[in-house]
């Protein structure tokens, strides 16, 4: 007997509420049972609350591991856009289930296997992705004008301090003043305007106050006090449109470290500026003035917090744990004798920033320490003359080769035969008699005019291109570029050793990917390495699990003393 396994999907929250998701799985058992298909309870998938815009959904993902790891004969799906939104994502889905020697059946769709069914499919695949569109961009319009409008429904929830009652057929929704919360966050500015309390203090007294956060954790985060002290709902107007979303790769987070990989969206949220805020007016807890101080307290924070004179490091902000995930920040201590030391200390390290204590046992390491091992390395690599004369050739043959110049002088060339040949023959065709002297009059200054142009055009092309080759050809003295590298590496200062090692760990200089033998010194977004024979000269060690940066002694004090953290 035939096996099938069914999958059905629904996007919003709506209509998870509605249980629309049942009636599909209904219509899809309806289907299985008509077509005499045995299907079993385990082998039923339903996303409710997934949009198909994407393939990771917790269903999808086991039932793809169940095509392929058990012989599935079918796989039944209401209508391919309930299988995914975009048509690619169709195609994907259609043919990794086809290689397991699965076939996807459409209750709403086509159910053959000719051309013109498979037709129909890509058809109704683009037609779905269309639709998706389509409706992100009218709920985006709808939601804008409401806003506009002063509508709280586009806010969808309430900061700490409110409740969120939503609309109902006589009153759309508001904002509820839950007074023992209201009172916190009054005296919670009142201590950041008045008292000068940090933000510290203010997580430490509300974490101690036992009142649990808007997400019902007893724990409270300095970011969540931060946003607090920012939002403008608790001065009377709350804010929509803050974020945007923009088509950019966002930087590696502690889950894509872990797993190897890059993060697997295109897109990240950025703020909106001050100016395209839309504000919809929301009870106040607190006047205008207050929250102005408190705005004027955290730029004035910001404006003159000690990272901003901070001493150089190297490796700030470009190192990663190996054994955990998290980034490595930079912290100092002071000896008895009174000279400051920096450290670059795991987040994961620190007992404060999680409620079960540390989730890491790496140990601080040095941060000269570390910096001198990683330079030496970096420059070891770039005044390479083998590494070197690879990189350089590699990059001529790709700047003779691909190089849009290149291309853009063979379709030149190719246009001024064609113009040549058209005078050619229009030449041939006068003296042939078959065009008379006055329509070779009136055609030829165009065809010389256009032939003179694409000649000035691969005249200027040419010498740009010559420029360029005399420019890559200084590199053919190897030695005196090796020299002139050394000396201006040896000579560069922090800010400038940063800015080079950066560009070329994250350039995909050949120069930079691992040696055999070489042990990982992780750093975020780049393949840094370090030689586990110069790191133990230094005193280095790895702590439990790590295979890069760990420590480089004790420190004579704690290390969280003065800290700069990010």
């Amino acid at each position: 007997m035939t096996s099938v396994a069914i999958y059905a999907r629904v996007s919003s929250v709506r209509q998870k509420k509605d249980q629309t998701i049942g009636s599909q799985t209904a219509s899809l058992r309806a289907h299985a049972a008509e077509e005499r298909l045995e299907l079993p309870e385990e082998w039923v998938f339903e996303d409710e609350g997934h949009s198909g815009a994407t393939l990771v959904r917790p269903a999808l993902e086991r039932l793809r591991d169940l095509v392929a790891q058990v012989g599935v004969d079918v796989v039944l799906c209401y209508a391919p856009d309930r299988l995914a939104r975009k048509f690619a994502y169709q195609a994907l889905l259609i043919e990794e289930f086809a290689r397991a020697g699965t076939r996807v059946e459409f209750v709403r769709g086509p159910r053959g296997d000719s051309p013109e069914d498979q037709l129909m499919v890509q058809f109704q695949g683009m037609f779905a992705e269309y639709e998706k569109a389509q409706l992100m961009e009218r709920y985006r319009r709808g939601k804008t004008y409401r806003a506009r409008s002063g509508s709280v429904n586009v806010l969808g929830g309430a900061p700490f301090g409110y409740r969120y009652l939503r609309k109902t057929p006589e009153c759309g929704a508001t904002y509820e003043i839950v007074e023992s919360e209201a009172a916190l966050v009054v005296e919670l500015f009142r201590r950041y305007t008045d008292d000068g309390a940090s933000i510290a203090d203010l997580t430490r007294w509300l974490t101690s106050s036992s009142i649990p956060t808007r997400t019902g954790k007893t724990r409270w985060d300095r970011s969540v006090v931060w946003g607090m002290l920012r939002n403008p709902a608790y001065a009377g107007q709350a804010a929509f449109g803050k974020t945007q979303t923009l088509h950019e790769s966002p930087g590696l987070n502690r889950r894509a470290r872990l797993e190897g990989r890059s993060t697997p969206r295109a897109v990240k949220a950025a703020d909106r500026p001050h100016e395209e805020w839309i504000t919809i007016p929301v009870p106040a807890l607190i006047t205008q003035a207050t929250f102005e101080r408190a705005a004027q307290r955290l730029a004035d924070n910001k404006r003159f917090a000690s990272r901003n004179s901070k001493v150089p490091s190297l490796l700030q902000g470009l190192s990663a744990c190996v054994s955990c995930g998290y980034g490595y920040y930079r912290t100092s201590t002071t000896t008895s004798s009174g000279k400051k030391i920096y450290y670059y200390r795991c987040l994961g390290s620190d007992d404060y920033r999680y409620e079960g204590g540390r989730v890491c046992a790496n140990k601080p390491v040095r941060a000269d320490y570390l910096d001198t091992v990683v330079w030496d390395h970096v420059i070891g690599m770039i005044t390479d003359p083998h590494l070197i004369r690879t990189e350089i050739d590699k990059r001529l043959e790709r700047a003779r080769t691909s190089d849009p110049a290149t291309r853009r002088r063979d379709r030149l060339e190719l246009a001024l035969a064609k113009a040549t040949a058209a005078i050619i023959r229009i030449i041939e065709a006068f003296q042939e008699q078959l065009v008379t002297l006055d329509e070779l009059r009136s055609r030829m200054p165009d065809l010389r005019a256009r032939e003179s142009n694409l000649r000035g055009q691969l005249a200027a092309l040419d010498a740009q291109i010559a420029d360029r080759d005399a420019y890559l050809k200084l590199a053919d003295d190897l030695e005196g570029f090796l020299a002139q590298l050394r000396d201006n590496a040896e000579s560069a200062e922090v800010p400038e050793r940063t800015r080079s090692g950066t560009g070329c760990l994250r350039s995909g200089c050949s120069c930079t990917r691992p040696r055999p033998g070489s042990s990982t010194a992780r750093t975020r977004g780049a393949g840094a390495r370090t030689s586990t024979r110069r790191s133990r000269s230094l005193g280095t060690r790895s702590g439990p699990g790590a295979t890069g940066t760990g420590t480089a002694g004790r420190p004579s004090a704690s290390p969280r003393a003065s800290a700069e953290r990010p």
